[in-house]
């Protein structure tokens, strides 16, 4: 028996929302993930490694007393991250290579995000 859309809307909505969910599914499977902490304005890891590829999240834990902005020119990210919280930065799928980021307000604070 074939589906009629037009005749049935219900039918239609659950094969939107399963087409929605689907995809959503693929991308995340897809997404890499990275974890950094912050602490004494040092970076940790100082070398974190992600996959060639695909998309990245980076989630950076700021165990400082203050503020902290994670930035990176070749990412083309930046995020302010306060005292004591976390934020998610998003990456485009990259090439293999490094990539510098750093805390804009502490300059010294640098590391390098190593895709393979």
């Amino acid at each position: 028996m074939k589906a009629n859309f037009r005749s049935n809307p219900s039918v239609f909505c659950a094969v939107v929302v399963a087409t929605v969910l689907g995809g959503a599914g693929l991308s995340s499977a897809q997404e890499a993930a990275v974890s950094i902490t912050v602490k004494g304005h040092q970076f940790q890891p100082v070398e974190p490694h992600a996959p060639a590829n695909q998309r990245i999240a980076i989630r950076v834990k700021n165990l400082d007393p203050a503020p902290m902005e994670f930035e990176s020119v070749s990412l083309r990210v930046e995020k302010v991250i306060p005292p004591g919280g976390e934020g998610v930065v998003n990456v485009r799928p990259l090439s293999p290579g490094r990539y510098e980021f750093f805390d804009d307000f502490h300059q010294q604070t640098r590391g390098t995000l190593v895709v393979q």
